[in-house]
């Protein structure tokens, strides 16, 4: 990660899964300040945008520099510009960079990096979503923690990047409970007790079905399913149009 804020970092990389994964060495994860690459006394990273308007722009030389000391020490790696304007996060994106073997985070502040730095050291341009943030260090910490999930070893037997949303040939995930039974008038699904754990895999998967056509139906249009997946899903749709 290369940010003008690496304090940010600190209680994500330590915490939960990322700290685990860290811990075991699984997976390693460095912060740079790129003030550690600035040419002034002051240590200046921004600037004034040529051309007027408000706020400050990243300056090229600093980043540029860092981006290429860091790959002199390894393998090149993927850089990646947290912004905007990037193509946006999705389950694809995730699992192609997770078979990366190193990704070089670069993270945006104030009105952008100089474009400059994009067209020599930057290989992808990556957006959360469509909005804007203070500064590019949230969305790094997102794109982290979805990448490590697909590294072997890091999610435990129970646990699999594999069954999740968007893991389920471009499912949302299945509703889940666990104890009490029952909850304030709400019991769990019978079919979770029946102990057939075919009758309960099908269970699962209509319920992943029925869920993403009520809440995205935009995911069924890529969805790897069967006709009679596909007409179960279009009962929902065509109620929603009703």
């Amino acid at each position: 990660m290369l940010t003008t804020f690496p304090e940010m970092f600190d209680a994500p990389l330590g915490s939960s899964i990322m700290g685990r994964a860290r811990e075991s060495g699984l997976v390693e994860c460095l912060v740079h300040n790129i003030r550690d690459w600035t040419r002034d006394r002051h240590r200046t990273t921004d600037d004034y945008p040529f051309g007027g308007g408000v706020g400050m722009v990243m300056k090229p030389e600093p980043v540029c520099d860092a981006v290429r000391d860091l790959r002199s020490e390894g393998p090149r790696g993927v850089v990646i510009l947290t912004t905007p304007q990037g193509e946006v996060l999705d389950h694809r994106v995730v699992q192609e960079l997770a078979a990366e073997e190193r990704l070089i985070l670069l993270c945006g502040h104030y009105e952008g990096v100089d474009e400059r730095v994009s067209e020599l050291v930057v290989d992808r341009e990556i957006s959360i979503g469509d909005y804007v943030l203070t500064g590019g260090e949230l969305p790094a910490l997102i794109i982290m923690d979805a990448v490590i999930r697909f590294v072997p070893g890091v999610l435990g037997a129970e646990e699999s990047a594999q069954t999740d949303s968007f893991a389920w040939d471009g499912l949302l995930d299945c509703p889940h409970y666990t104890r009490p039974r029952e909850y304030e008038g709400l019991s769990a699904p019978e079919v979770l007790f029946s102990g057939n754990h075919g009758k309960i895999a099908k269970w699962r998967r209509s319920q992943a079905i029925l869920r993403t056509a009520a809440r995205r139906p935009d995911l069924l249009a890529e969805a790897q399913l069967s006709d009679e997946e596909r007409a179960l899903a279009e009962t929902v749709l065509r109620q929603e149009r009703d």
